[in-house]
Order: C-alpha cells, then sequence, then structure tokens
C-alpha cells in the first residue's frame, strides 16, 4: 500500500479504536466514543467543525438524540497504516429518510485525530 490508494479491508480488519468508537455511537454510548479520540481531535460533520474533547463530546451527545435511525456498517477501505473509511448505511426520521456515509479517519498513537464524515 504504497501508492496511497485506497483498498477495501473486511469489515473486521478496521483498527479497534475505529470498531470502539462506531459501536459506541450507534449504542448512543458517549462517554466510551469519546475516549476513541485524541485530545486535540476534529471532527467534521454536516459543514461544521468539532474541535478538541470537550466539542467532540458535545456534538457527539447531540447527533445521539437529534434522529432516530437505524446503522448498518457496509464497507471498509485502508488507504494506509493511519487513514481508514467506513461506509455506513442509515436509515431514520432524519430528512431524506435513508443516507450512506463515509466515515473518513485518520489516526495517531493509536487514537482518532480527524474523523469527516460526508455522503
Amino acid at each position: 500500500m504504497h501508492d496511497n490508494q485506497p483498498r477495501t479491508i473486511a469489515l473486521d480488519a478496521l483498527p479497534e479504536v475505529i470498531t470502539r468508537y462506531l459501536t459506541a455511537h450507534r449504542a448512543h454510548d458517549t462517554a466510551t466514543a469519546v475516549t476513541a479520540f485524541t485530545g486535540d481531535a476534529t471532527v467534521v460533520d454536516d459543514g461544521k467543525t468539532y474541535e478538541g474533547a470537550a466539542a467532540i463530546e458535545g456534538w457527539l451527545g447531540g447527533a445521539a438524540t437529534e434522529f432516530t435511525y437505524t446503522v448498518e456498517l457496509t464497507g471498509a477501505r485502508q488507504t494506509d497504516a493511519d487513514h481508514y473509511t467506513a461506509t455506513q448505511h442509515l436509515e431514520g426520521d432524519f430528512p431524506g429518510g435513508t443516507v450512506d456515509l463515509h466515515y473518513r479517519f485518520t489516526l495517531r498513537d493509536g487514537l482518532v485525530e480527524r474523523l469527516v464524515i460526508e455522503p
């Protein structure tokens, strides 16, 4: 993987920290989800940027309660040792009702340094 081209990987090949975050977020377990991030992490979601642990914790708490939806992890890709994309299919009472979201993770020292969520 020296060409920086993403390659498909098995869902269970995602790093533990990504699986921990996705599982905790799906369960609305903000306390566990926030442990996946570095203290200076950045999250970009729905056009908004959240920087630092406190802002991310607030975002996680709000994201968990704004809508009711189901989530299915449908794909995973790896670009290099620190860059992964997890694709999730969501269905619920949010505008549009269904969406496939790409969760683009950048890892540092075994934690999430940056997460960008986009269709």
